[in-house]
């Protein structure tokens, strides 16, 4: 019933929103005179942060058309190359204009936790000079039909095995967050079955693999909650006029909102900072201001089955760092891991994963070697500068490609040496 009474609200808005945002366009009008006032600009301010926060976002673009390689523009085009109900696999085909050394094959696992995958915008371009990308992009629940059937967990780790069987045993796989688990998983299942496919290198980042350690307030929620309150306060059916009406669903504004109270100061000092910005005619800083929040309240519903296993297996039985983690009845035992490289990378102040709670992966994959495996620890950022920003461009981005080339040539001399003897 409250997510019907959350689309009832945005209905009743919509007459207020127009008359609002046509309210600014006459105010923001270059014609009009009380444009070029400070009273213009305040009442257009007005209007503005009103209509934005009363709007309902939709799915952000990627708009990548072009990268940089070698100092030479290229254009680059997305490319939908598998494609299942609740998620697509999205390649950004790079058109190189001469021949290069083969670059790192990058599966991106964008987080399944109530943003789109556009989230990792600058993920994607920060690796498109340096590597093939291809990332999942996973579908708004609310969107998908109650005949497409259920997805949880253990469909969530399928789809990941399904994917690098695709790409191949060149790729390197990343887990941004949320999908630190599953991926884990899904490698640490492909080793015990001896899987050819599996990965040259796993990259953790600011994943809750052991969310014991050092817990957050979201960890602390789960703690003191059983899986019932989850079930009767966090999921909802959908409402129509949506395509997955009366599907049961984690909805993204639940999750946002959640988001947003944990920080709820610095978002509203933010907005005061936006309509300052547009009084003073900052047309730099507002667009700033714009585009971050276009992304961060840009959010899709999860299954609520899915929603309700990752919580219960991550967040309060802890299953994976206790050694009980399930798929289908399939143990899930990471010191099945050999031939997998591990990469972990946390955020010095990540209020949402707790320092260590990533690394625990290193004590858990016991069976990799130390050569093969990394931890590295960004001083000064969040969580979300742990995979965007200024110091994941500058300082993470360069290690996670430095380390993948090194894994790669590593499995290419291994891959020499184990033909040469076979001739022998």
């Amino acid at each position: 019933m409250f997510y019907h009474l959350y689309e009832a609200n945005h209905a009743l808005m919509q007459p207020w929103r127009a008359a609002v945002d046509a309210t600014r366009l006459f105010f923001r009008n270059p014609l009009n005179p009380i444009s070029m006032t400070r009273a213009g600009r305040t009442a257009a301010a007005w209007c503005e942060v009103f209509e934005r926060a009363t709007r309902r976002y939709g799915k952000p673009a990627f708009d990548l058309p072009q990268t940089e390689i070698d100092g030479q523009t290229v254009d680059v085009h997305e490319k939908v190359i598998w494609s299942k109900p609740f998620c697509n696999l999205i390649h950004f085909r790079r058109e190189l204009a001469r021949p290069r050394p083969a670059d790192p094959k990058v599966l991106l696992i964008a987080p399944m936790s109530g943003h789109y995958a556009t989230l990792l915008r600058g993920t994607v371009e920060r690796f498109l000079p340096e590597a093939d990308v291809y990332i999942t992009d996973w579908v708004d629940a609310r969107c998908v039909p109650l005949s497409e059937g259920r997805f949880d967990l253990d469909d969530y780790i399928d789809y990941v095995i399904e994917m690098l069987h695709l790409l191949g045993p060149e790729t390197h796989i990343v887990g941004v967050c949320q999908p630190s688990v599953p991926v884990l998983a899904a490698v640490a299942l492909m080793e015990s079955r001896n899987d050819p496919n599996v990965p040259l290198s796993m990259t953790l980042m600011g994943g809750p693999i052991d969310t014991r350690c050092n817990p957050t307030a979201v960890n602390d929620l789960a703690e003191k909650k059983d899986i019932d309150w989850f079930e009767r306060n966090a999921v909802m059916q959908v409402p129509l006029p949506n395509p997955g009406f009366m599907r049961k669903v984690y909805p993204g504004f639940l999750q946002l909102t959640g988001f947003m109270t944990m920080n709820l100061d610095r978002h509203l000092i933010a907005q005061k900072d936006f309509f300052m910005h547009l009084v003073r005619d900052d047309g730099d800083s507002a667009e700033k201001h714009r585009d971050f929040y276009d992304e961060y309240l840009a959010v899709m519903d999860l299954t609520a089955e899915f929603y309700l296993q990752t919580v219960e297996t991550v967040f309060i039985d802890h299953a994976l760092p206790k050694g009980v983690m399930t798929h289908r009845g399939e143990p899930v035992d990471p010191k099945a891991i050999q031939r997998v490289a591990l990469l972990t990378v946390e955020g010095e102040n990540d209020d949402i994963t707790g320092r260590g709670q990533t690394k625990a992966a290193h004590d858990l994959c016991s069976s990799i070697p130390d050569a093969m495996k990394m931890h590295y620890e960004q001083p000064r950022v969040g969580h979300y500068g742990v995979f965007n920003g200024s110091r994941f461009r500058k300082e993470i981005a360069p290690r996670m490609l430095d380390f993948m080339r090194a894994r790669s040539r590593f499995a290419g001399e291994s891959g020499k040496r184990a033909a040469a003897t076979t001739a022998a």
